[in-house]
């Protein structure tokens, strides 16, 4: 099977802080730009932000909604930390460590872009945990 790509779209207000979060501060690659969306490449998959003049009302809290990646190398994970930590990007919450000392442990930070929309990414220990580990039931934080 030849790669597959993962494609999600988002609302936005504003093109060019868009482009100031995505691509100078996370690093996205950019692609095609209009006066009403944007198409940026995060590690190879498609986000595409669309312009909106509804209201954007921040989540109280990470669920039920957010997105992000998981990295399958723990050094990639440290690199996007580094670069989010000195672009000064808005961590929603720290780094942090969940479920330490079982098959589901895995290292997490979330960010916040200008818009509210709300980002995850994370490291497992044991790639097991990714979609398997089917004998424990933590799913996040919510309590």
């Amino acid at each position: 099977m030849s790669p597959t790509l993962f494609h999600l779209t988002f609302p936005i207000t504003d093109i060019a802080q868009t482009k100031e979060f995505y691509v100078n501060g996370l690093g996205c690659q950019l692609g095609r730009e209009n006066s009403q969306a944007v198409i940026l490449d995060l590690y190879g998959h498609q986000l595409v932000a669309h312009m909106t003049d509804e209201p954007l009302t921040p989540q109280k809290g990470i669920y039920p909604r957010h997105f992000g990646l998981v990295f399958t190398d723990e050094t990639d994970w440290k690199a996007l930390l580094e670069r989010v930590q000195s672009k000064q990007l808005a961590l929603y919450q720290q780094p942090k460590q969940r479920f330490v000392g079982t098959p589901l442990e895995h290292r997490t930070f979330f960010l916040s872009d200008p818009f509210d929309n709300l980002m995850e990414f994370k490291f497992y220990a044991h790639q097991s945990a990714i979609f398997g580990d089917r004998d424990y039931a933590q799913i996040g934080d919510r309590v």
